[in-house]
């Protein structure tokens, strides 16, 4: 493929052909920095993992040169935290096994400029190289503006496939900002609870992050354990670890309709269920 920036990779962990290896992609994750998809699409690599029928490929937008340092990592330019984010990624992809990494290289500003169409062309490039069943990216109550950037430029380069070759299923995903307050009939629920000590080490892996000065590791386990047990209040717990999703698809099916739009939707759905259990017992 022809990506539009000069040092973005593509990395295939098993060493297989690129063609090949993302042909065979059922489950595709896009999301904005190194670690963001190992945080938010664990039930898409989990459901991949060791299967030679689904398989994940994984896709960092950024390129992580203004990662926040500290530590050991304090001294480091950005340069050097590229470099080290990459090595970092590509990591994860063998730990998860993934189908193929592909890293993009833009920096954030392209992302988060609404008229910056490269980002749109070369995820399309990859939407029609893969062609996955689900797909995942950050969802749109996220309050990270280079995550919301992702997410938006994902749905419209959705939508710029042919109907017949759009994926079948597009969620957005807890990262910055979880999504414990959706409705819980707006809540996708997403199990993560075989193979916590690969999950572990999906997102230990990181440590220009971890020792740099940000427990990913530990936050991102013990939300999924949280979400699992506050799921349901008059229930027993049936899982040891969920995360929250929001059902992106009705926008790649529906190219009609604004996606601010829809998630303000979502936010007036969970304020009538406020109201709505006020109304019960007062």
């Amino acid at each position: 493929m022809n990506f539009t920036q000069p040092k973005a990779q593509l990395f295939m962990p098993d060493g297989l052909p690129a063609a090949e290896a993302l042909a065979r992609t059922t489950h595709l994750a896009i999301g904005a920095h190194q670690d963001d998809l190992e945080i938010m699409a664990a039930e898409g690599i989990l459901a991949c993992f060791q299967r030679e029928d689904r398989w994940f490929t994984g896709v960092v937008v950024t390129d992580g040169r203004g990662s926040p340092r500290s530590g050991p990592y304090a001294a480091y330019t950005d340069d050097q935290m590229w470099a080290v984010r990459i090595k970092e990624q590509k990591k994860a992809a063998v730990v998860g096994e993934f189908a193929a990494q592909i890293l993009l290289d833009f920096p954030s500003r392209a992302v988060k400029d609404g008229a910056d169409q490269q980002p749109i062309e070369d995820i399309s490039q990859i939407l029609r190289a893969c062609r996955p069943q689900i797909v995942y990216t950050h969802n749109l109550a996220d309050k990270h503006d280079t995550h919301i950037g992702v997410a938006l430029k994902t749905i419209e380069a959705i939508r710029r496939l042919p109907a017949a070759e759009r994926p079948q299923t597009l969620y957005g995903c807890e990262v910055w900002r979880d999504l414990d307050w959706l409705a819980d009939d707006d809540k996708v629920a997403f199990n993560c609870s075989e193979h916590e000590n690969m999950q572990m080490a999906l997102v230990g892996v990181f440590d220009s992050q971890v020792t740099g000065g940000k427990r990913y590791d530990l936050a991102t386990m013990g939300r999924r354990r949280a979400n699992a047990t506050y799921h349901a209040s008059h229930n027993t717990d049936v899982t040891t670890g969920l995360n929250w999703g929001m059902d992106l698809s009705p926008l790649i099916h529906n190219t009609g309709l604004d996606p601010l739009d829809y998630v303000q939707q979502l936010v007036q759905r969970f304020a009538e269920d406020i109201r709505a259990r006020f109304a019960r017992v007062r």
